[in-house]
């Protein structure tokens, strides 16, 4: 299967149960490859927002508290930085700082942007999965390089319940 196939499948897989929800920017309508990967997945497992990154992950965060299984899809890494003060100072923190009463589940979809067959600029294809390893002590940061691994890391992030980055690269999809 390709890099898009395996991404597909992993969301479908995903997608299963009744409790997960996909939201981001793109995730209903067209607009990007995030889109694409969900267009197996039913409408109404799908919330569209506005591009407001922070409130998105905290929406996540809370959404994850009542129970629901949160993928919340980020179409470009360079804009997921504004979400960083609820992944860095909530997110990845929760559980240790309330004693393990709260323990967020949420699934992270970033994606690093193409520089071919067109280059879409520098606010649109930076990789900062170095600088979000180092700050994050708990939330697995996953680089999703190898098609061959897309699907077991994802089956391996939702079967233990732990919240996860996975970094996706957009020429891989081509």
């Amino acid at each position: 299967m390709s890099y898009f196939e395996e991404i597909k499948r992993s969301m479908k897989y995903i997608s299963r149960s009744k409790k997960t929800i996909f939201l981001g920017q793109s995730v209903s309508v067209p607009g990007n490859l995030i889109f694409k990967t969900l267009e197996n997945i039913s409408k109404h497992k799908k919330l569209e927002l506005p591009v407001f990154e922070e409130t998105q992950l905290g929406m996540s965060i809370g959404l994850s508290l009542q129970g629901y299984i949160p993928v919340s899809c980020y179409p470009r890494f360079d804009f997921f930085i504004l979400s960083f003060n609820q992944l860095i100072n909530h997110l990845d923190k929760m559980n240790k700082i309330s004693s393990n009463e709260f323990k967020p589940f949420v699934i992270v979809r970033v994606m690093v942007g193409a520089k071919k067959p067109i280059d879409a600029g520098l606010q649109h294809t930076q990789d900062y999965s170095k600088e979000i390893k180092s700050m994050l002590k708990f939330i697995d940061v996953v680089e999703l390089k190898n098609k061959k691994k897309i699907f077991s890391e994802y089956k391996k992030a939702y079967l233990k319940k732990k919240s996860t980055v996975f970094i996706e690269y957009s020429e891989k999809f081509y």
